[in-house]
């Protein structure tokens, strides 16, 4: 995103800055003062003074500033900042520079602070500044760059095949000579056969040769049609795959933006339908392509009036089908979105079909679905009576040329200007034509939905997947963990956690507490390097963790989250997630740590049970067990613990505690738990309020203060 403008030069000249004076940020204000729409007012932060070059220019000093606050509002926001003790108004803005202001305050609140960090923005411009179209996620707009064009996106995607292409292409080219040819003949038999009272045996030459023609056809048709459906399917396999590897490393904030049923049918429909073009449409396309330009030069040849006559109707229906694949793309956009909506909620309904049935809303659910699915039929309906009589309309005007051809052919047939071979000659051709034009006639609608499903596949294709530093480098984890002045938000308008600063010694056992929504898990998604904090620094044993490799780091933290997900499959393969190549050993003293070796030996199976979706086949309390399993099998170096104990009753709470107890010694842990009695042995406990840490020290500590973490725990205690 950008945060440094182009000046103009009127705004350039008139800042003076000294000599270690620098322009920091230089961001358009698209709101005056009165609430009108602006194009030439700017605010330029230097790293000593704060412009705003407005209706007339405004200096404030830096150092009498305090606590910059970008605000959003509805439809835009304003940017506030405290300047000599009294809270200004600097700017308004509309809402799509709320993230680029959010940007901006953090800025001025870090030179504020005397530190002079420049903050740089990784997020994507939301709206393109050359085209003024929202830009789909991406880092640069598909139709100013150019990269999201169809021809391109279509190019790129087949450019590994480039020998299965020309194997189809020239099959293709096959079928188009076999084809063409055989109105030659046809022409041959009657003109010189049939007309001129030629043998049996002439007639039987011809026959084999259009009888062989036919055949030819046919085996190179098969040999077309295999090999384009077996290089779609192989186009498919390979999108498939390399959208479910883009899913796995793209940032979870993408993933969180999109619907489920969305995401599933970029893998599995758009995928499909390009393999269904690629068997129905594009084994034809080249060869219709060429029978039908060659089809034109043979017209011509035999008969320059009858082809032109014939052709009267060629431009009306291309200008027919060029002025409505705009409606056509569109029509068929819409029903693509209106399907998103049916597989989205089908798939929530069924994850949730327990909630479902609890409260009793199986009718009602039925109804929604029943909505959703005929809104997406009257769609699906529509589309239909709209191509139909699209169709019917080419239909009548091919066939109103076929009838020219046969009046005026006739007329010269009777006159001796052409042989009756030659008009069946240029009938069977004309025919060829129209046939193909029809073909073409339907090429739009199978462009559009190509086009579609390319355009969803290259969103996902196209997002910038974060790498990884070429100075990252594994460490050994020895735990020592700070926090710089770190600040995050999942909207960067929206900080959930705000300058933290805390320095966590190797081994310690660290408790987080606070209100809901003040960023505990927030907290922890850092610690797991789920997200990246916006400003600030994250340390592990000194070391930024964007210098760590990933896999070094991951495979060095155990994690159970307040939601246990369980992976469809056996209880061994779920506790050997974190560890593949564990030994049943291992999984067995990890299961036994866990408390979970008891249980699991009564079942059945013992260890090969299948856990059903989610785990469901089992309590709350034993999934849980299994997911601790799973996050000390590898035997962690920083353990990470969101209400790991909320599913357990009394008893078994009190062994897992022992067990955690026995787990945590050496290792540095971080605790979130909301019953505060499980936090006492703790080291040290962290509270966080109002997005900030609020308190931190022991148990006793906390209690003597008498502050937040003292009527948290009187509270409970009542």
């Amino acid at each position: 995103m950008i945060l440094k403008y182009a000046l103009p030069n009127t705004i350039d000249d008139e800042i003076k800055l000294s000599n270690d004076e620098r322009i920091y940020y230089a961001v358009p204000v698209d709101i005056d003062e009165k609430g009108r729409w602006t194009n030439d007012h700017f605010l330029v932060v230097t790293t000593k003074k704060i412009y705003v070059f407005g209706e007339e220019k405004k200096i404030f000093d830096i150092k009498d500033c305090d606590n910059a606050i970008a605000e959003p509002g509805v439809g835009g926001g304003i940017l506030t900042v405290k300047h000599k003790g009294i809270e200004k108004v600097l700017v308004h803005y509309s809402s799509k520079h709320l993230s680029r202001y959010a940007y901006i305050a953090r800025g001025i609140n870090i030179l504020i602070s005397g530190r002079f960090e420049e903050v740089e923005s990784n997020e994507y411009e939301k709206i393109c500044p050359k085209c003024g179209r929202v830009i789909p996620g991406t880092r640069h707009c598909p139709k100013c760059s150019k990269e999201g064009s169809f021809l391109k996106v279509f190019t790129k995607m087949a450019k590994p095949y480039k020998k299965d292409f020309l194997k189809v292409f020239l099959l293709m080219v096959l079928v188009a000579v076999t084809t063409l040819l055989n109105p030659e003949v046809q022409k041959h038999l009657i003109d010189d056969v049939l007309r001129e009272g030629g043998s049996m045996k002439d007639a039987l030459i011809f026959l084999l040769m259009m009888f062989g023609l036919s055949v030819a056809i046919v085996i190179i048709n098969i040999m077309k049609s295999n090999s384009s459906a077996r290089l779609g399917a192989k186009i498919s396999a390979d999108l498939r795959v390399e959208l479910f590897k883009k899913y796995q490393n793209l940032p979870l904030s993408f993933i969180n933006d999109r619907r489920p049923g969305e995401l599933l049918n970029r893998i599995i429909q758009d995928t499909v339908y390009i393999r269904q073009f690629m068997e129905d449409v594009f084994c034809n396309l080249f060869a219709i392509l060429f029978i039908f330009i060659w089809d034109v030069i043979f017209m011509l040849i035999l008969n320059v009036k009858l082809a032109l006559l014939t052709f009267i109707t060629v431009p009306i229906v291309s200008v027919f089908m060029i002025t409505l694949r705009k409606k056509i793309h569109q029509v068929f956009h819409i029903q693509f979105r209106k399907n998103d909506d049916v597989s989205s909620d089908l798939q929530d309904v069924i994850s949730g079909m327990r909630i479902v049935k609890s409260y009793g809303k199986e009718k009602a659910e039925s109804e929604r679905f029943k909505d959703l699915s005929t809104k997406l039929a009257d769609i699906q309906k529509k589309n239909e009576r709209f191509w139909g009589m699209f169709d019917f309309v080419l239909s009548v005007l091919m066939g109103l040329g076929v009838v020219i051809v046969a009046y005026f052919g006739g007329r010269d047939v009777f006159a001796g200007k052409m042989s009756s071979g030659e008009l069946y000659q240029f009938i069977a051709y004309t025919l060829l034509l129209f046939q193909y034009i029809n073909w073409m006639g339907r090429l739009p609608q199978e462009i559009s939905k190509l086009s579609s499903s390319l355009e969803r596949i290259y969103d996902v294709m196209a997002q910038d997947v974060p790498e990884e530093s070429k100075d990252v480098r594994d460490i050994d984890i020895k735990g020592e963990i700070t926090f710089e002045h770190a600040t995050f938000g999942y909207k960067s308008y929206q900080p959930v956690l705000w300058d933290i600063n805390a320095v966590i010694k190797p081994g310690e056992m660290i408790g987080i507490v606070g209100a809901s929504g003040t960023g505990k898990s927030t907290l922890i998604n850092l610690l797991m390097g789920l997200y990246k904090i916006d400003d600030g620094r994250l340390l592990i044993d000194g070391v930024d963790l964007n210098e760590i490799s990933r896999s070094s780091y991951h495979s060095q933290i155990g994690v159970v989250l307040q939601e246990t997900f369980l992976f469809s499959g056996t209880i061994i393969d779920n506790i050997r997630f974190s560890k593949p190549d564990a030994s049943i050993e291992e999984i067995i003293r990890a299961a036994k740590m866990a408390n979970a070796h008891d249980f699991i030996c009564r079942l059945p199976n013992g260890y090969n049970t299948y856990v059903g979706e989610k785990g469901y086949a089992l309590s709350g309390g034993e999934r849980q067990r299994i997911a601790i399993a799973r996050a000390i099998l590898p035997d962690p170096k920083l353990l990470i613990l969101d209400e790991a104990t909320a599913s357990l009753d009394t008893e078994s709470e009190f062994m897992i505690q022992k067990a955690l107890e026995r787990l945590t010694n050496g290792k540095t842990t971080f605790a979130i738990a909301h019953r505060l009695s499980t936090l006492k042995n703790a080291d040290r406990i962290m509270v966080i309020d109002d997005h900030r840490i609020a308190e931190i020290g022991t148990h006793s500590e906390l209690l003597e203060s008498k502050g937040i973490y003292y009527n948290l725990y009187t509270a409970q205690i009542q």
